[in-house]
């Protein structure tokens, strides 16, 4: 059984976000709606759920006029509930992204309903696509039929255009309060028949970071290890480490203090190996550097809590915001633990990289007669505009690979061949993959304006 699917509000009443409720029960009470809704708001909130019980509002047979709560007995109903309602379509932005398939969906939008009063378009990720089709699109909402309302679902409200967010009624749904997340959980519980502990149900608020749906998924897994019907704190903390973890953050804090990169990625390696949850693992990270900023400033005792190392307000601010891109990252990266990674590596890069520099000056002045060849030595490898530049535009592409890219360094080039060095064996072998390889070669020809060949090599030749 997946919770969040399971209890999936039906209703608007039955929506865990107080704001939503109250906006959309005044809309959809009047005699006049909205032909175009867009629901914007990060992932996990139940944008596509609030969209499906509009799509029963609209077309319930039993509601009464001038309400919003449908019957969830008729057949319209019903056939939204269990997904097989023909004139509600759900549509994937993110697969259906092309100017041919909005054209598509122009032509069919001309068609009557089949058996309800509306037909309805649900456009999930609507952000994904192409400007040609966002304009095909466009067409449709500026002089849509009176039989078809759209309701555009997107965690990326910037990538939408102007145009198309002006003729939308807009709905911003923001991150879940602990006091909705705990209500959504009550919620369940109560449905499944088992009893959970309020400071269970705090920690786990805490940790689904503003998401109903892992809320769901973090109590769900919680409950299939107990082997009771009473979930306490304990069993939260058992299924996620909480104590170990404040030990763990400790040791991380303290090998970036020391710029210890192996170690330091042996650490995260452990922490996957435990099944410790990374974006946990980050929160309490995250906790910890903020105590330590707040002992910097004197808003906290020195001699208080936990005993970090001292970093200082500007190495603290350069962390938190490696860190930040990681944890947003982190969501969408094919290998979960990899962002992390590369916080580790850069930060180990940035010593050993002054190091390399100061080491390799020292040498220009005591030898010069390899004076020009240290200096090529210290643009090529330490502070290659090319390498920045590949970056930037494979993260167009890719951003996961751009973050093992940045952990490689200029080994040689030419007018027509680039040699990358990469630290670690995972790292070469991700960037020799056939479409990663074809995506770097092709961005560094782009770069470049001649045909480039890219070959990756393993730092120690290992």
């Amino acid at each position: 059984m997946v919770y969040y699917r399971t209890y999936r509000p039906q209703t608007l009443e039955e929506l865990d976000s107080e704001s939503i409720r109250t906006t959309l029960s005044a809309v959809l009470s009047k005699d006049s709606t909205p032909h175009a809704f867009l629901f914007t708001g990060p992932k996990g909130l139940g944008k596509t759920s609030t969209a499906r019980i509009v799509a029963k509002i609209l077309n319930c047979e039993k509601k009464k006029k001038g309400s919003a709560i449908p019957c969830n007995t008729c057949d319209q109903c019903i056939s939204v509930t269990h997904g097989n309602n023909l004139d509600v379509i759900e549509i994937d932005g993110a697969s259906h992204r092309g100017i041919d398939e909005i054209r598509d969906l122009r032509e069919k939008v001309r068609l009557s309903p089949v058996s309800a009063q509306k037909k309805v378009y649900i456009i999930d990720e609507v952000h994904m696509l192409t400007t040609e089709a966002f304009n095909a699109l466009l067409k449709t909402l500026e002089e849509p039929p009176a039989h078809v309302i759209f309701i555009l679902c997107t965690t990326e409200r910037h990538k939408v255009p102007e145009t198309i967010m002006s003729r939308c009624f807009q709905v911003q749904f923001t991150r879940a309060t602990d006091e909705e997340l705990t209500h959504s959980l009550e919620r369940i519980a109560k449905g499944e028949k088992f009893e959970i502990e309020k400071t269970a149900l705090s920690m786990i608020s805490r940790f689904a970071d503003g998401s109903f749906r892992d809320a769901a998924k973090i109590l769900e897994e919680i409950v299939a290890v107990s082997s009771s019907k009473h979930i306490t704190s304990e069993d939260v903390e058992k299924q996620y480490k909480s104590t170990s973890i404040g030990n763990l953050v400790r040791e991380f804090i303290t090998l970036l203090h020391e710029k210890k990169t192996s170690e330091g990625l042996g650490l995260i390696q452990k922490l996957v190996d435990q099944g410790i949850d990374l974006r946990h693992f980050m929160d309490q990270l995250f906790s910890a550097l903020h105590d330590m900023l707040l002992k910097e400033v004197g808003v906290l005792p020195v001699n208080g809590g936990t005993v970090y190392p001292s970093l200082g307000i500007v190495t603290i601010k350069k962390l938190v915001q490696l860190l930040s891109q990681a944890y947003q990252d982190m969501k969408y990266a094919p290998i979960g633990q990899l962002p992390l990674e590369m916080v580790v590596i850069e930060w180990g890069a940035e010593e050993d990289k002054g190091e390399g520099v100061k080491r390799a000056v020292e040498k220009k002045k005591s030898e010069p007669v390899v004076a020009e060849q240290a200096e090529k030595a210290i643009f090529v490898k330490s502070d290659s505009p090319f390498l920045e530049k590949l970056i930037a535009e494979v993260k167009k592409e890719n951003f996961s690979v751009a973050g093992v890219l940045r952990g490689c360094v200029v080994k040689e080039q030419s007018a027509d061949a680039l040699v990358l060095e990469a630290g670690y064996p995972f790292h070469r072998d991700k960037l020799t993959e056939s479409k990663v390889h074809e995506l770097i070669e092709a961005k560094a020809s782009e770069i470049s304006g001649r045909k480039m060949t890219v070959s990756v090599a393993l730092k120690g030749g290992e």
